[in-house]
């Protein structure tokens, strides 16, 4: 089983397109490339935890997407979620939480749809994963803040986070491994 992390997949979100400036003519088109990327990574018994904001649509739009979706998943909340989508789709997931504390291997990760610089044993190497701030000015100020307190402690494994929504280069719409993003943290 491998453990993959993902944010702000916003399916069916057409004004999502230009906000991002992502690469596809159309909402279907983004849809059906977040899906094979998705499917091209995620075997059946692999767990995805999708840190928020996974689709704008209705709970039936919800339910397609999610069974398209290979693997097992675990929803951490965002701000575009729906809670009635959330709510109609919840056996789809193995669990939903606004906020979670997980392992993965001998790592510690914390995981929420926001970022927050001064997360839980941020000094003593734990990471971070978190969406939300896409590639605009918060995430500029999320990253600086983080560059301060790497500072601060004058050392690199401090405040180990990474944005790990699709939009951002590195993550090239797909779910990404830990060891995978460990170099952007």
């Amino acid at each position: 089983m491998t453990i993959r992390y993902i944010a702000d997949m916003h399916f069916d979100h057409e004004a999502i397109l230009a906000y991002d400036n992502r690469p596809f003519d159309g909402v279907e088109e983004m849809n059906e490339a977040l899906i094979a990327n998705w499917n091209r990574v995620v075997g059946p018994e692999d767990l995805t935890y999708i840190l928020g904001d996974f689709c704008v649509g209705t709970p039936e739009r919800w339910a397609a997407h999610l069974r398209r979706l290979n693997g097992r998943k675990v929803l951490l909340t965002g701000n575009h979620d729906d809670p009635a989508a959330v709510e109609a789709c919840g056996s789809c997931f193995e669990a939903v939480a606004p906020y979670l504390e997980v392992s993965d291997g001998a790592r510690h990760v914390v995981l929420c749809h926001y970022p927050m610089p001064a997360f839980r044993d941020h000094y003593s190497g734990w990471y971070h994963l978190y969406g939300h701030v896409h590639t605009a000015y918060e995430w500029n100020v999320t990253e600086n803040t983080k560059r301060l307190i790497k500072n601060l402690y004058a050392r690199q494994d401090v405040c180990c986070m990474a944005n790990v929504g699709v939009m951002v280069s590195y993550m090239d719409y797909t779910p990404r491994t830990l060891d995978e993003l460990a170099e952007y943290v």
